[in-house]
């Protein structure tokens, strides 16, 4: 099975099995898939969530929990 990295309308990079016809997005809005720009294909889901990942943080920084208890 097939997956497509894409991004919504607010900026957030999704992914989707390829074939889907739309994605709901956190933000909301529900994504049609077919209408979207294609930023990579992985084949599985854990090799998608990485992409996904990856787009996020070139385009917000890195995520990095830290804990404000010393």
């Amino acid at each position: 099975m097939m997956y497509i990295i894409f991004r919504c309308d607010c900026g957030r990079a999704l992914y989707s099995r390829e074939g889907a016809k739309t994605r709901k997005c956190v933000c909301g809005r529900t994504v049609n898939v077919k209408d979207r720009r294609i930023f990579g294909r992985a084949d599985s889901f854990e090799e998608a969530s990485e992409l996904v990942r990856k787009l996020q943080e070139e385009k917000y920084g890195s995520c990095h929990f830290t804990n404000p208890i010393k």
